[in-house]
C-alpha cells in the first residue's frame, strides 16, 4: 500500500499512445534512453536501434490506445495501489498536487501511456527507450512494462520507486518550466559535470522533494512513507546510475545520467530537505 483513501482520479492530463512531428531530444532516466539520446544527436531514428515498429510515414505505431484509455478511466485511487497504469495515474495527480503548491504558475503536462511504441514531439520511441520526457510537447511517456526491466536491472518493482520513475520524469516538466533543460542542454550531452548530467541530477533531487511532501498534510495521497520504501528508490537510483549500467570499465567521460552514488545522493537531497531551492546541480562541481 502506497495511496491513501479511495474514489476517482483526475484523468484530466492522461491518456494512451500518442503522436507528433520531430523534435529535438527526449529526456529520461531509463537505460534504453542512452540508445535514443545518441540515435537523436546523429540523426537516426532510434526505433531503428530499439526495435520499433514503423509504418513508413516516419512515424512509429501505437499499439493498445484504446483498451489503455478504456484502463485509464476505470483507475481509482484504491486500483493504484496493485495496477501500474492506475499507479502512473496517481502518481502524476500527487506530483501534479505538489508542484502545484510549490511552484506559481505551474502548468502540468500531458502524461501518455503507451505499450511498445509511440510517436512523440521528439520522434518515434519504443518500450527500449524507457520513461521519458518529451519537451518538445510537454509529454511524459511511460510504458508499464519498464518496470520488469528495471526489476531485471537490480532496481526495485516497489510500488514507491515506481512512482519515483513518475516522479523524475515530472521533474524533468520542471526544469522546462524554469529553463534548466535549454541551459543543460547548451552545456554538453557527456561527461561527469555535462549538462545532460545535472539535468538528470537534478530531476533526481526534485523527485525526492515530492517524496518528502507526498505524505504530509491533510491532503497528503501518500500514506507515511517508510525507510524500507525510501531504501527501494535509493536501490533503483543506483541501478539506472550510468556506472552500473556501463558495467567494468565504465567511462565517466560518457555518462549522461551520472553515477549510482551521484543519483541516490542526489534523491537523498531533495528528500532530506524537500526544498526544490536544495536541487541545483547547476550551482556545483561537487556532483
Amino acid at each position: 500500500m502506497t495511496f491513501q483513501g479511495g474514489g476517482p482520479l483526475d484523468t484530466s492530463t492522461v491518456s494512451g499512445g500518442g503522436g507528433g512531428g520531430m523534435g529535438r531530444i527526449a529526456i529520461g532516466g531509463g537505460a534504453g534512453l542512452i540508445i535514443t539520446l545518441v540515435a537523436l544527436f546523429l540523426g537516426i531514428d532510434p526505433g531503428s536501434l530499439t526495435g520499433g515498429a514503423g509504418d513508413g510515414s516516419g512515424q512509429v505505431l501505437t499499439q493498445g490506445d484504446a483498451a489503455i484509455d478504456a484502463h485509464i478511466e476505470s483507475c481509482t485511487i484504491e486500483k493504484a495501489n496493485t495496477d501500474d497504469i492506475c499507479r502512473i495515474v496517481a502518481t502524476v495527480n500527487s506530483v501534479n498536487d505538489v508542484w502545484s503548491d510549490l511552484m506559481p504558475g505551474y502548468a502540468p503536462p500531458q502524461t501518455k501511456i503507451f505499450s511498445g511504441s509511440v510517436a512523440t514531439g521528439c520522434g518515434p520511441a519504443s518500450s527500449a527507450t524507457g520513461p521519458f520526457y518529451c519537451p518538445a510537447d510537454q509529454t511524459a511517456y511511460f510504458d508499464p512494462s519498464f518496470f520488469a526491466v528495471l526489476k531485471q536491472m537490480g532496481g526495485s518493482d516497489g510500488p514507491l520507486a515506481q512512482e519515483y520513475v513518475v516522479a523524475h520524469e515530472y521533474g524533468h516538466h520542471v526544469e522546462n518550466l524554469t529553463g534548466v533543460l535549454a541551459k543543460g542542454n547548451r552545456m554538453g550531452s557527456q561527461g561527469p559535470r555535462s549538462g545532460s548530467v545535472r539535468i538528470e541530477l537534478q530531476a533526481d533531487c526534485l523527485a525526492g522533494v515530492w517524496a518528502y511532501r507526498a505524505d504530509k498534510g491533510p491532503d497528503a495521497m501518500l500514506e507515511p512513507l517508510t525507510q524500507a520504501q525510501i531504501d527501494s528508490v535509493i536501490q533503483t537510483a543506483k541501478a539506472i546510475g550510468d556506472d552500473t549500467i556501463q558495467g567494468a570499465g565504465s567511462n565517466p567521460e560518457s555518462w549522461t545520467h551520472g553515477s549510482a552514488t551521484q543519483r541516490s545522493r542526489w534523491f537523498g537531497i531533495g528528500y532530506g530537505s524537500g526544498d526544490p531551492r536544495r536541487c541545483d546541480t547547476f550551482a556545483t562541481n561537487d556532483l
